[in-house]
């Protein structure tokens, strides 16, 4: 997993935690499972893993720009965004 979804599902989390106990899997775990079924869905699939049903909107969304960064190249060693990749793919030459 890279520094930048690890980074992220950690902030989900907390924000997410919840108090009590339960038999149902906790917030935490359902993000925890939709960012393995995003990583897992096939190459160019746009549909929402049954994983992530319960996953809130935003946070939704936010794991979605993780992997798309991640997928694209777009961190350096540290996970941490990286400008210059992002500006090397529109400038190279097709």
């Amino acid at each position: 997993m890279r520094h930048t979804t690890t980074l992220l599902l950690a902030a989900l989390l907390l924000a997410g935690a919840t108090a009590g106990c339960s038999s149902e899997p906790s917030y935490d775990d359902t993000v925890a499972d939709c960012v393995q079924a995003l990583k897992d869905r096939a190459e160019g699939s746009k549909d929402k893993p049954d994983a992530c049903k319960d996953v809130k909107d935003d946070d939704y969304t936010a794991l979605l720009m993780s992997q798309v960064l991640d997928d694209n190249g777009w961190t350096d060693e540290n996970g941490e965004f990286d400008m210059g990749e992002l500006l090397e793919d529109t400038t190279a030459a097709p």
